[in-house]
Formats: structure tokens, C-alpha cells, sequence
């Protein structure tokens, strides 16, 4: 392809109603274009992802939102001139006149949400959490994310996996977490033999934290509520050694499809999947622990999915808040008497985490916070934005 055709196909991307993540959405289009070549399925990955970070600044910098603006701005960003790429043929149709006048205007003057990169209705919920380190988290939200390992314990240690991909050619160090390794951005790593054998987990640093915080012992009785594909219910398992029973949960089965062939790759023998609530499998539902990893905006994972902040809408959040309350509430539920609930989310908004810890502990008088919450942002902690709260049980 042709560096303008590219383009095009950038624009043709950035103009399709999104109804799947970003990702997903980029290996459908390459799926039904199988003549781009992987030098041009890099390039307009890497395009299109570029213009999803600074699409506040790109914004503002043509005065339009719209898919070609935001190509060009992309261009422009680059020095490169737009007039070398919109030329007809196989790439963008010539400039328009507007477009030229938008070009050669001299941009005015940015307001802290375009500086920072978010939508402007959710400033102040960002203020709210943030108060005047907001500017600060947000610079460490337009950062790419790096790629964070769990060493799996049931199968390998961190000192011979740590060796084996820097022999490999990896750059990866070891962090503060004893199981945990950190490689550089993109670092293909799904394909290597180790992650094959079900020696490590790609996972980030603040997931596997909340792992270790929830404090899952051998023998315990777990119920993971929310699982999802099974991340933490494999980082829960492995820090029960094996031992005792954990319950996979998620309303949406179909999300937990991954997690038995994960599981047999991985050694662990005590996940059992429910496809319902209710059953022998939950029997009296007093669990030792019970994690909710909660749905919420994944505002978290912004250098990850930066699609996900220009996707959200306040009916989606205030939407996301009446699910995390009707699960805590479940989860109080199955939590026995002296047991404890961990709520977790992958959100940096108050009102999707202490909001909804203070609302639970509110309407449940038998529990009460163990100890401090944990949280988790690029700025502070050089991982994914993570909130998570302890809950115990009287």
C-alpha cells in the first residue's frame, strides 16, 4: 500500500461506528483487507492508535473531530504536508477548501481538557479524584503502556523466566512484586515458548497487586464474581498454591470461554467454571473470599485503550454505577461471617470506587473497611489506573 492509501485506510477505520474495542475493531478491517501487507497493517496501527491519544489536541488543532481532520492533524503533528497524501486515487479525495483554511489557521490557545487529553464533560469527576495533580496524571495517561508478566509459581520462577527472555533478546526487568516482570511497550510475547508452557501471565502490575492484597491463602474457599476471562482467577489459585476451591463467576459466560484452557496451561487444578448462579457449586454461599474485579469504564487502561475515554458517555457510566452496586450487594451475599470482599475496579473515578464502597457499606452495617484502599495510576505508580477496597465481614 501506499502511504496515502494507508491514510485512507486510517480514514475509512477512524469513520466506523465503534461497537467493539479498538483492537478487535482493527483486526476486523484487516481481516476483510488481506492485500495490506504487515508493514501496512504496523503503520496504520500505529496511526490510528497515535490519533485516539491526542485526539483532543488533533481536535482543536483543525477545529473538527471528524475522520479526515483527524488524519490530517496527524500529519501536521509530523510535519509532513497533507497536500503529498489527499491527491486522489487509491488514497483521501484532494483538501477541500475549508480543510486548507483549517491548516494554515493558527491554532488559539488549549484548555485543560484538550491539554489533557479527556473529554471536557468529564473534568470535573477527573478533579474530583485528582484535585491539582490532575494535569501530572494526565500526561502519564498519554504514555504507551508497557508489558507486565506474572511468573506463574505452580510452574516456574521469576529468576530463570527473567533470564530466559533477556537471553532471548527481551528487555525485561524484574519489579517489586516477587512474581513480577516488566518489558518494554509492544513486546510480542504471546507466541513464546514460556507464556506456551503456562510459565507466565501477561497481566499488569496493579491487577497482580490487588492479587496479592486480597490475601488468598491455601485452602480458602474463593469465589472470583466477575471473572472475566480468568486473569486474577489464575493469580488467585496460584497464591492459594493450588489448594482448596475457587468458583469462576461472570454474567456474561461467554467472556469465561478462555478460562479452562487457560487454567490446564497454566497447572491450576481448583477453578471451576458456573455458567449460573446458584447450585451445588455455590453451595450455603459463604465464601472465605470473595473478589469482585467490577465492571466499570476502564479508564485505568487509557494508554492501553485509549478509544475507551472518547467512547464514554455519562449515561454509561451512571449505567456502570447501578452494575457495581447490585454486585457488591451480591457479593455481601456470599461472603461468610468473618470472610472478606475485595471490590476492585480498572476506574480512576471516585464515583465508580469510594462512591460506591461508602454507598455499600451504608446499606451492609456488617461490614467494615480492612485496612487502607490501594490505588494505582501511571503518575504514581508506573502501572495502569486500579482502585480496590477491602471489605470484612462481622
Amino acid at each position: 500500500m501506499t502511504p496515502a492509501a494507508r491514510l485512507q485506510a486510517v480514514i475509512d477505520i477512524l469513520s466506523t461506528a465503534a461497537t467493539q474495542p479498538l483492537e478487535r475493531q482493527l483486526k476486523a478491517w484487516f481481516r476483510g483487507h488481506r492485500f495490506a501487507g504487515s508493514g501496512d497493517r504496523r503503520a496504520i496501527t500505529e496511526r490510528v492508535y497515535a490519533i485516539f491519544r491526542h485526539r483532543a489536541h488533533f481536535m482543536h488543532r483543525m477545529g473538527s473531530g471528524n475522520a479526515r481532520a483527524l488524519a490530517i492533524a496527524s500529519l501536521l503533528a509530523e510535519n509532513e504536508d497533507p497536500e503529498n497524501y489527499f491527491s486522489g486515487g487509491y488514497g483521501p479525495a484532494p483538501l477541500s477548501d475549508a480543510e486548507r483554511v483549517a491548516i494554515a489557521a493558527a491554532p488559539g490557545s488549549l484548555s485543560s481538557w484538550v491539554e489533557g487529553e479527556y473529554p471536557e464533560w468529564l473534568e470535573p469527576e477527573l478533579r474530583r479524584s485528582f484535585g491539582e495533580r490532575l494535569p501530572e496524571e494526565m500526561r502519564g495517561f498519554q504514555q504507551r503502556a508497557p508489558v507486565d508478566l506474572r511468573v506463574n509459581t505452580l510452574k516456574a520462577d521469576r529468576a530463570n523466566v527473567l533470564a530466559t527472555l533477556k537471553h532471548d533478546g527481551f528487555a525485561a526487568t524484574a519489579l517489586d512484586l516477587p512474581d513480577a516482570i516488566r518489558c518494554e511497550p509492544a513486546t510480542p510475547l504471546s507466541a513464546h515458548p514460556l507464556y506456551e508452557s503456562g510459565a507466565f501471565e501477561i497481566q499488569d502490575w496493579a491487577a497482580q497487586k490487588s492479587v496479592a492484597l486480597a490475601e488468598a491463602k491455601p485452602g480458602m474457599r474463593v469465589l472470583d464474581l466477575a471473572a472475566g476471562a480468568g486473569g486474577k482467577s489464575l493469580g488467585l489459585a496460584a497464591a492459594m498454591q493450588n489448594q482448596g476451591s475457587l468458583l469462576a463467576f461472570d454474567d456474561k459466560p461467554e467472556r469465561l470461554k478462555p478460562l479452562p484452557e487457560r487454567a490446564m496451561r497454566a497447572g491450576v487444578g481448583i477453578i471451576t467454571v458456573a455458567e449460573k448462579r446458584g447450585g451445588p457449586l455455590w453451595g450455603d454461599g459463604r465464601f472465605d473470599l470473595v473478589f469482585l474485579d467490577a465492571p466499570c469504564s476502564g479508564t485505568g487502561t487509557w494508554r492501553r485503550h485509549p478509544e475507551l475515554k472518547w467512547h464514554l458517555t455519562q449515561a454509561r457510566l451512571e449505567g456502570l454505577e447501578a452494575v457495581q452496586d447490585r454486585l457488591l450487594a451480591d457479593a455481601a451475599r456470599h461472603t461468610r461471617p468473618g470472610g472478606r470482599l475485595v471490590y476492585a475496579t480498572c476506574s480512576i473515578l471516585m464515583c465508580e470506587n469510594q462512591d460506591r464502597v461508602a454507598a455499600f457499606l451504608g446499606a451492609h452495617p456488617d461490614f467494615s473497611r480492612a485496612g487502607a484502599d490501594f490505588h494505582a495510576s501511571p503518575a504514581t505508580t508506573a502501572s495502569d489506573g486500579f482502585f480496590m477496597a477491602t471489605l470484612e465481614r462481622a
